[in-house]
C-alpha cells in the first residue's frame, strides 16, 4: 500500500537536540551488498535543551550491536531510528550497522555508481548510513577511518593516515552530518595546488574515472579562479590541506559541497572543446564556484534546520553571480539570470508549489530544492545590497562571518548583522523571506509643468496558505530619458514601502520616458501602460543593458500575443527594431544574440493566462513559427554578414569573447536555416571541430527537417561518451514538432542507451519532452501519460528525481478543460501507484490540490 501521509513539520515547532556530540568517529567496512559501518560517538547534555531520552535516526539499517560507556545496551528500533535511555552525563555510544550500497538506487546515503562507492547525504541521507542525529544545528568533528580494496579511498578534511587497503581521515572543523561524505573507487586524478593569502600551500585534485581525466584541466582552473575570487572580494580564504573534487555518474543534484571534499555530477565538472558547449563550460565554471563558496557560507557557517535552507543557498547563489559576472559580462549574465528567474520561480510562485523562500512547514525537505529558495532567496540577497549599498553589505558580511563563524543560523541572525551595521530596522524587508509569491508593480505617471511622478501600488496575488500579502520594501531602480535618448535621470534607487506611493522629479524640462527597474532591482511583475513605439525607442536608446533586453522581449511578446489572440500579423515595428539593434556592432554580441531570442512558450502561456485567456500550445507554438520566419526574411541580407563577422578562427577558448560570437553567428545560422532549408548548418555540422558548432548545426538540421543523417552520425562519433549522448536524447526531443514529440520520446525510451537508473540520461530524455511546451500540452494528453507512465516507474527507484519531475505538471490548470481532464488523469494514475514515495505523494498531492 502506499505510504500513509506523514505529518508536516513546523517552523514553530522547532526545538534544539537533546545532547551535543563533541566528536565522531566512523569505521567503514566496504563491501557491495554488506557493508558495515561502526560509529563511536561522544555526547554530552544539551544545557539549552529539554532532558530525554536518547533519539537517533536512522533508516533501512540493520543494527548489530550497541553499547553506551563499553556496556551492551538494547534500545528500541522503528523505521525511522531508534530510541535509548542514557546516562545524565557525557557518555560513548558505540553501533555496528550493516547496509547495503549495491541496492541503494535512490542515490541518497551510500550508494555505489559505476563501481564507485559514493555517498549524498544533504538534506537527510546520513540516517541511511548510521543512527545519529540527522539534523543541520548538531555539528561535529568528525573522524574516519575507510577499509576497502579500492585504490582511492576519500572523506573530509585532512588525510592522516593510510595503508594497503585502508585510510584515515579528520576533518577538524565542526559539521553537520548532511556534509559528510566519502568516496571510494579506482579512480585517477588531474592535481594541482593553491597557495592561499597567507601563504599556505592546498592539495587540489580532481578524481574521475579512468578516461576522462582529459576533460578536468578547464574544472581545474575554475576553482582556482573561485579560491582567489573569495580571498579578494569576501576575504574567505580556504582551511584546510587539500580539496578533493570527485566526478560520479549517478548523481541527484549538479553537485554537493561536502567539506574538502566536494562530489560533482559528472556533467558539472568534465569538459573539453569537443563535447562540451560554451554554455557547458559556463555553467561548469559557476557550479564550481558555489560548491566552493559554500565552504563559508553552507559550511562554516550552515542553517540551524531545514527552513533556513535559503540563508546558504541564497547567498551561495548571489555570490557566484557575482564571480560570474566578474569572470564574463555582467549584463548578460543578469539577463541570463532574470530568465531562468522568470522561467521557473515566477512559473513556481504563481502555482499550487509557491511557498515562502524561508517555508513555515514541509512533509518532504527534498521538495524544497526549489527556484524559490535558490533563485529568489539570490534576489533577496541583491536587494539588500541595493538598500544598504556595497560598503554597508561588505561590512555586514564580514561581521556575519566574524559572529557567526561555527554556527547553525538562521534569518533572523542574518538580517540582524545588517541591522547592527546599518541601523535599519529590516522587520518589513523579512516579509520577502515569509510570504511566497511574485508582487506586482503597477506603474502610472503624470507630468505637468516641469514636474514627473511616477505612482506605484505593489500587490501580491494569494498564494496557498497565505490569502492576505502585506505591504514589502521593494527597491526600484530609476532612469529617465528625454525625447532624444539623453539620459536626463541617471539611476536612481526608489525605495517602496507602502502599498501604493509616490515619487516626483523637479526640473525636467519634457515628458520623459521612464527606465523602471533597471537591472531588475527587484523579482517582481511590472505592469505599466507602453506602446510599442516606446518600446522600440528604450531598446534604441536605454543605457541599461537589462531593461534595453527587456524592451525588445516586451516588443515581442505583445506582438505574439496579438497573433495568438487576434490572428495579427508579425509587428512591423518590432522586425525594424530588431534589425536595429543586430546590426549594432558597438553592442556585446553576447547581448545580440540573448536579444534575438524571443520569449518562451511556457512565458507567452503564463501571459495569456494572467490576461484571462487559456493558452492554446498549438497556437503559440505556430505563432512563434511565423515570426521566426517573418525575422528570418526581415535579417535575410544581415544574417550572412553576422555569420561571417563573428566566426572565430583561433583556437578553441570557452572565454566570454568568443563565446558571444558563437552565439551571435549560431543565432545568425538560425535565421539562415529557415531560409536556405539547412545548407549552411549541413557545411557547419561537417566541419565542426566543437560541441558549441555541431551541436547548434545538429539543432538547426533538426528545425529544418533534415537532420536524420546528421543524427546517426553523431551518434557514431559520441556512442561511447555518456554525456554527449544525453544531448543525442534531449536534442531529439527538444525539436520535436508538437504531435510528434510524445512518440519520438516513447522511441527513445526504447534505446538500449536509455535507462532510468541514471538521472542524467532519464532528465535527458524525460525532461526534455517536459520542456517541450506544445509536444507535452498536445491536446491528444500523448505527452502527460507518457510522463506519468514513466515516473511510476521510476519513483520506486529514485524518488527524489521522480518528485522533481512532477513540477512539469504544476501548471496544468491554466489550460483547457479537456487538457485538464487529461492531466489530471495522469496525476491521480500516478498517485495511485501502490508504494508511491513520500516526496513524490507530497508533490502529486500538492499539484493536485490546485
Amino acid at each position: 500500500m502506499k505510504d500513509a501521509s506523514p505529518a508536516p513539520v513546523y517552523l514553530k515547532d522547532y526545538t534544539p537536540f537533546s545532547h551535543l556530540v563533541d566528536e565522531v568517529h566512523l569505521t567503514f567496512q566496504l563491501e557491495p551488498a554488506k557493508t558495515r559501518v561502526i560509529s563511536r560517538i561522544r555526547f554530552r547534555p544539551n544545557p539549552d535543551a529539554t532532558a530525554a531520552p536518547l533519539r537517533l535516526d536512522g533508516e533501512g539499517l540493520v543494527l548489530l550491536w550497541a553499547k553506551i560507556d563499553g556496556n551492551p545496551v538494547t534500545p528500541e528500533v522503528d523505521e525511522a531510528g531508534l530510541t535509548c535511555t542514557v546516562p545524565d552525563a557525557p557518555f560513548t555510544w558505540e553501533a555496528e550497522v550493516e547496509i547495503n550500497p549495491e541496492a541503494n538506487t535512490a542515490l541518497e546515503g551510500l550508494y555505489r555508481s559505476s563501481g564507485m562507492y559514493c555517498t549524498q547525504c544533504e538534506a537527510q541521507g546520513f540516517r541511511k548510513i548510521t543512527y545519529y542525529p540527522d539534523r543541520p544545528d548538531v555539528m561535529s568533528i568528525f573522524t574516519v577511518r575507510i577499509e576497502g580494496e579500492e585504490s582511492v579511498l576519500l572523506s573530509n578534511g585532512n588525510p592522516v593516515a593510510s595503508g594497503d587497503g585502508w585510510a584515515e581521515w579528520h576533518d577538524p572543523w565542526p559539521k553537520p552530518a548532511y556534509l559528510f561524505a566519502l568516496v571510494a573507487g579506482n579512480l585517477v586524478n588531474h592535481p594541482d595546488r593553491f597557495t592561499t593569502a597567507s601563504g599556505r600551500e592546498v592539495e587540489l585534485n580532481i578524481w574521475v574515472r579512468p578516461g576522462d581525466e582529459g576533460k578536468c584541466a578547464f574544472g581545474m582552473e575554475a576553482l582556482k579562479r573561485s579560491m582567489a575570487w573569495d580571498e579578494e572580494v569576501y576575504g574567505r580564504e580556504y582551511d584546510l590541506d587539500i580539496f578533493n573534487i570527485v566526478a560520479v555518474d549517478d548523481f541527484n543534484m549538479g553537485a554537493m559541497e561536502n567539506k574538502g571534499l566536494n562530489i560533482f555530477n559528472s556533467s558539472c565538472v568534465l569538459a573539453s572543446p569537443e563535447t562540451s558547449t560554451d554554455a557547458n563550460f559556463e555553467r561548469i565554471e559557476a557550479i564550481i564556484a558555489h560548491e566552493y563558496f559554500h565552504n563559508w557560507t553552507g559550511n562554516r557557517i550552515t542553517c540551524r534546520d531545514w527552513f533556513q535552507l535559503c540563508l546558504k543557498e541564497g547567498l551561495t547563489v548571489y555570490r557566484d553571480a557575482q564571480f560570474t559576472s566578474d569572470m564574463r559580462s555582467a549584463p548578460v549574465k543578469r539577463i541570463e539570470d532574470v530568465i531562468a528567474l522568470r522561467a521557473r520561480q515566477f512559473r513556481e510562485d504563481n502555482g499550487p508549489l509557491a511557498h515562502p523562500v524561508r517555508p513555515a512547514s514541509f512533509v518532504e525537505i527534498n521538495n524544497f530544492y526549489t527556484a524559490t529558495v535558490y533563485e529568489k532567496g539570490a534576489e533577496l540577497i541583491g536587494m539588500l545590497k541595493t538598500l544598504v549599498g556595497d560598503e554597508a553589505y561588505a561590512r555586514a558580511l564580514d561581521l556575519y562571518f566574524s559572529r557567526h563563524d561555527g554556527d547553525a543560523a538562521t534569518i533572523e541572525d542574518w538580517l540582524k548583522v545588517f541591522e547592527d551595521v546599518t541601523g535599519r530596522d529590516l522587520s518589513q524587508f523579512k516579509r520577502w523571506y515569509e510570504h511566497a509569491g511574485t508582487p506586482r508593480l503597477h506603474v502610472t505617471e503624470d507630468y505637468e509643468g516641469d514636474r514627473y511622478t511616477l505612482t506605484f501600488r505593489q500587490e501580491t496575488p494569494p498564494t496557498p496558505g497565505q490569502p492576505e500579502k502585506p505591504p514589502r520594501v521593494i527597491p526600484i531602480a530609476l532612469g529617465l530619458l528625454g525625447p532624444n535618448g539623453d539620459e536626463i535621470l541617471p539611476t536612481q534607487v526608489l525605495e517602496m514601502t507602502e502599498a501604493e506611493q509616490s515619487f516626483t522629479f523637479d526640473g525636467i524640462p519634457s515628458r520623459p520616458t521612464p527606465s523602471i527597474l533597471r537591472g531588475f532591482s527587484a523579482p517582481v511583475i511590472l505592469t505599466r501602460p507602453s506602446s510599442n513605439s516606446e518600446r522600440a525607442f528604450l531598446l534604441a536608446h536605454d543605457t541599461d543593458p537589462f531593461n534595453k533586453w527587456e524592451a525588445g522581449r516586451a516588443l515581442a511578446r505583445d506582438g505574439l500575443l496579438s497573433m495568438i489572440t487576434k490572428g495579427a500579423a508579425p509587428d512591423d515595428l518590432y522586425l525594424d527594431a530588431v534589425l536595429t539593434m543586430a546590426r549594432d556592432d558597438s553592442l556585446d554580441p553576447a547581448f545580440r544574440a540573448l536579444a534575438l531570442a524571443l520569449p518562451s512558450q511556457d512565458d507567452l502561456a503564463q501571459s495569456l493566462h494572467e490576461a484571462g485567456h487559456s493558452p492554446d500550445p498549438q497556437a503559440i507554438w505556430d505563432a512563434l513559427e511565423t515570426l521566426r520566419q517573418a525575422r528570418a526574411h526581415k535579417l535575410q541580407d544581415l544574417a550572412p554578414r553576422l555569420y561571417a563577422q563573428y566566426q572565430v578562427e583561433a583556437p578553441y577558448a570557452p572565454d566570454a569573447e568568443q563565446s558571444g560570437a558563437r552565439a551571435l553567428a549560431n543565432a545568425a545560422l538560425g535565421l539562415i536555416t529557415r531560409l536556405d532549408g539547412g545548407a549552411q548548418a549541413q557545411a557547419q555540422f561537417d566541419r565542426a571541430d566543437n560541441m558549441t558548432q555541431q551541436l547548434a548545426a545538429l539543432a538547426n538540421l533538426l528545425q529544418a527537417g533534415r537532420g536524420e543523417t546528421a543524427l546517426a552520425a553523431f551518434y557514431d562519433q559520441w556512442k561511447d561518451d555518456r554525456l554527449v549522448i544525453d544531448k543525442w536524447f534531449s536534442l531529439q526531443v527538444l525539436h520535436a514538432a508538437p504531435d510528434r514529440a510524445a512518440d519520438i520520446t516513447r522511441a527513445l525510451t526504447e534505446h538500449p542507451d536509455f535507462t532510468p537508473r541514471n538521472p542524467n540520461r532519464f532528465r535527458a530524455t524525460l525532461g526534455a519532452l517536459a520542456q517541450n511546451h506544445a509536444g507535452f500540452h498536445h491536446a491528444s494528453g500523448a505527452g502527460y501519460a507518457l510522463l506519468a507512465q514513466w515516473l511510476k516507474t521510476l519513483d520506486p527507484i529514485n524518488p527524489q528525481t521522480t518528485a522533481r519531475m512532477c513540477t512539469a505538471f504544476e501548471t496544468w490548470t491554466r489550460y483547457d478543460a479537456a487538457r485538464q481532464d487529461k492531466a489530471r488523469d495522469a496525476l491521480e494514475d500516478l498517485l495511485d501507484l501502490d508504494g508511491l514515495s513520500r516526496d513524490t505523494t507530497e508533490m502529486v498531492t500538492r499539484i493536485l490540490e490546485a
